[in-house]
């Protein structure tokens, strides 16, 4: 086999190249976790969705009109970002694993935080004062 047809040898299309700003090919173990990592986030995002959605077309004898329109746009505004963001830290990842640099601070993680205490806080004063 020459080195031409060697797996080891192939390089990555310019497009790769260009999103991942070259580095050296980490540990695959380590890429596909990251890929985990960011189907995990995306499976929360679907959740934030299902759950606007689902206060939006389930709760209209339940909320009033404008905390129902809140609650929903909070969540699917969630759940937008959620994904966006899971994108932007697999890329930020795994461009450290390839020029073996400190990882991303995971933006993601306060921006849920924030979201659900939102929800939350609104949902609690809406049971409170039912």
């Amino acid at each position: 086999m020459s080195s031409a047809e060697d797996p080891a040898e192939r390089r990555r299309s310019s497009f790769s190249e260009r999103v991942l700003k070259g580095g050296s090919e980490p540990d695959p173990r380590f890429t596909l976790a990251n890929e985990r990592t960011f189907l995990a986030w995306i499976r929360t995002s679907l959740a934030f969705l299902a759950g606007g959605i689902a206060i939006e077309a389930f709760t209209g004898d339940i909320f009033d009109l404008a905390i129902r329109k809140f609650l929903a746009t909070v969540l699917l505004l969630l759940g937008m970002l959620l994904s966006a963001g899971a994108t932007y830290r697999w890329l930020g990842v795994e461009r450290s694993m390839r020029h073996k640099a400190p990882l991303p601070l995971p933006i993601i993680a306060p921006l849920v935080a924030v979201g659900g205490a939102i929800a939350s806080g609104v949902l609690v004063v809406v049971v409170l004062t039912r």
